[in-house]
C-alpha cells in the first residue's frame, strides 16, 4: 500500500481515536468520492488525512483547554481561600475584592487564550480545505484542456478525410463523364466505320475507272479514325493512373 494512503483504521490509531470518529468526520470532507483498495477498504489522501486531522486536534485542543482552564480556576480558588485564611490583618472585604479581582484576571487571559487557539485552529482547518479545493480545480482545468486538444485533432483529421473523399468524388465524377464520352465517340466510330464497309467496292472490271482521289479520302477518313481512337485510349490511359496513384 502507498504510503501516502492510509486506511480508516489506520489514521484512527495515529489520532488515538475510534474510528467511528474519523468516520464521522469523513462525511464533512469536500469531495464526497472515496478510494478504495482492491478489498474495497476506503482509502484517504494526504489532504483528506490533513482535513480529518485539523477537525480532531481542534476538538482534542479545545477540550484540552477547557480542562485546563478548570483547573487553574480551582487552583486560584484554593490559593485564595487559603491567603483569607491565614492573612488576618486584611479586612473581609478587602480579600474579597482581591479574591473578585484575581478570578476575574484569570478568567479573561484563559478566555482570550482560548479564543486566540480557536481561531489558529479554525484558520488551518479553512486553508487545508481551501487548498484541498484549489488542487481539484487545477486537475479539472488541466483535464479541460486535455479535451479540447483531443477535440482539435479529431476536428483536423476530419477536415483531412473530407478533403480526400472530395477529391475522391471528383475523380470518379471525372472518370465518369469520360467513360461516357468515351461510350459516345466509340459508337461515333463504329458508326462511320459501318458506313465506310457499307460502301460499295468498285468491280473489278471498273477498277481502272475509279477515280484515285475517292480512294484517297476513304485512306484518310480510316486512318483520322485510328487516330481518334489511339487519343482516347490515351487519355482514358492517363485517368487510370491518376487514380491508382490516389489510392496508393
Amino acid at each position: 500500500m502507498s504510503e501516502e494512503l492510509k486506511t480508516i483504521k489506520e489514521l484512527a490509531d495515529e489520532l488515538g481515536v475510534n474510528k467511528q470518529n474519523v468516520q464521522y468526520h469523513i462525511k464533512s470532507l469536500p469531495n464526497k468520492e472515496r478510494l478504495k483498495n482492491e478489498k474495497g477498504i476506503i482509502l484517504l489522501t494526504i489532504d483528506e488525512q490533513n482535513f480529518i486531522r485539523a477537525k480532531i486536534l481542534k476538538i482534542s485542543t479545545d477540550k484540552v483547554l477547557a480542562d485546563k482552564v478548570s483547573t487553574d480556576k480551582i487552583s486560584t480558588d484554593k490559593v485564595l481561600a487559603d491567603k483569607v485564611s491565614t492573612d488576618k490583618i486584611s479586612t473581609d472585604k478587602v480579600l474579597a475584592d482581591k479574591v473578585l479581582a484575581d478570578k476575574v484576571s484569570t478568567d479573561k487571559v484563559s478566555t482570550d487564550k482560548v479564543s486566540t487557539d480557536k481561531v489558529s485552529t479554525d484558520k488551518v482547518s479553512t486553508d487545508k480545505e481551501n487548498n484541498f479545493l484549489i488542487e481539484k480545480i487545477k486537475i479539472q482545468e488541466e483535464q479541460i484542456r486535455d479535451l479540447k486538444e483531443q477535440r482539435r485533432n479529431g476536428k483536423e483529421q476530419l477536415d483531412i478525410k473530407d478533403s480526400q473523399i472530395a477529391q475522391m468524388q471528383n475523380l470518379l465524377d471525372q472518370q465518369q463523364r469520360l467513360a461516357l464520352q468515351d461510350k459516345k465517340l466509340l459508337e461515333e466510330y463504329k458508326s462511320e466505320i459501318n458506313e465506310l464497309k457499307s460502301l460499295k467496292m468498285p468491280q473489278e472490271d471498273k477498277k481502272e475507272n475509279q477515280s484515285q482521289e475517292e480512294v484517297q479520302t476513304i485512306k484518310k477518313q480510316m486512318e483520322a479514325l485510328n487516330d481518334k481512337i489511339k487519343g482516347q485510349e490515351q487519355l482514358n490511359n492517363q485517368v487510370s493512373k491518376k487514380w491508382y496513384q490516389f489510392w496508393k
